[in-house]
């Protein structure tokens, strides 16, 4: 289809996001704050996908049709570690989108992304390229696969459709990715493969949370120069094990206070963010092999992955840096400067 065609059998899919919040001043007066964003209508009576970010932390939630209609939305579930979201309307006989296949998407083809830009801006439409596919993303240590475009993607579009020529979505808007914190940038914009999410969306929609989620059940911090020197360890990069829950997929592993990771399966890990991005490629019960640094050996071991509790946002992460000392601080001492843990 042309772009105008697309956008006029897709735009009555679109929403306007809007969510308000209310905080507390440091003169103990309450606050009200408003902030919007993107969704769009994946089926006829009223669920809707945006970003968690666009509805985190929001005490109401307000979706608008393209016709004008608004209706008060309810957070059906979201999840930070994907960035997705989804509401629910009560509403019938409204348009759902086009699921495409993310997977089909190649660099240079032509993508259209509906949203509100500056959240005023209501139901645009801009065009570009995609710039690259498979691009890692890193947000506040939270790795993402993203789709790289050039289409004009601005604070507001969040949670929007990108879409194909056919009409397709085949990613999810994430403006919060654009601006590399101060720096100024043009052309670039982001979106969540629809591929990588469509079953996260499944399982929002019927359970209300992300179930089946792998966790190894252990307190584990990125590896430092600094941690390596201090504490005479011969490597200076993976994830290092500050303790292991009682029970859980990591001790049932055999890792202890002390150890390093350095790989899953044959993926190197060099940091949290790589044993992250690892864990997403996995469910629970699923079977792994560690490559894991130990008393001045390599050695490996299998690991189950437990179930995340729906309580835990994701593995605890603990930074040693600067002589820190973890909550187990007793362990820890015995270990590095008593008996090594043996």
């Amino acid at each position: 289809m042309t772009p105008a065609e697309v956008y006029a059998a897709t735009v009555n899919s679109v929403v306007s996001v809007n969510c308000s919040a209310s905080s507390t001043n440091i003169f103990g007066q309450k606050v009200e704050t408003a902030s919007s964003g993107s969704g769009f209508v994946i089926t006829a009576d009223g669920y809707i996908v945006t970003n968690q970010h666009v509805v985190s932390g929001a005490s109401s939630v307000t979706a608008t049709l393209y016709n004008g209609d608004s209706y008060p939305a309810t957070l059906v579930g979201g999840d930070s570690d994907y960035d997705v979201a989804v509401l629910k309307i009560n509403a019938n006989s409204l348009t759902p989108v086009i699921m495409g296949n993310s997977a089909d998407v190649n660099v240079g083809d032509a993508v259209l992304a509906i949203g509100n830009p500056l959240g005023e801006l209501t139901f645009s439409m801009s065009q570009g390229i995609v710039s690259c596919c498979d691009r890692a993303i890193n947000v506040n240590g939270t790795p993402f696969n993203m789709i790289q475009a050039d289409a004009s993607i601005n604070p507001g579009n969040s949670g929007g459709p990108l879409m194909n020529l056919y009409g397709e979505v085949v990613g999810i808007v994430s403006a919060k990715y654009s601006g590399y914190s101060t720096t100024m940038v043009e052309g670039l914009g982001f979106a969540i493969p629809i591929s990588d999410v469509q079953t996260i969306i499944s399982d929002i929609m019927e359970n209300g949370q992300v179930t089946g989620k792998a966790y190894m059940a252990i307190t584990a911090g990125t590896m430092t120069k600094e941690m390596a020197t201090q504490y005479q360890i011969k490597i200076n990069e993976g994830v290092f094990v500050y303790s292991v829950t009682k029970g859980g997929a990591g001790e049932k592993a055999g890792l202890r206070l002390g150890d390093v990771i350095t790989k899953v399966d044959d993926q190197k890990i060099a940091s949290m963010n790589d044993l992250s991005a690892a864990k997403k490629g996995h469910k629970a019960g699923d079977t792994v092999t560690l490559t894991v640094f130990r008393d001045g050996d390599y050695m490996t071991t299998d690991l189950t992955f437990d179930e995340q509790p729906a309580t835990t946002g994701t593995e605890e992460r603990r930074q040693e840096q600067g002589g820190q000392t973890p909550d187990n601080w007793q362990d820890f001492y015995n270990y590095f400067f008593g008996d090594r843990g043996n």
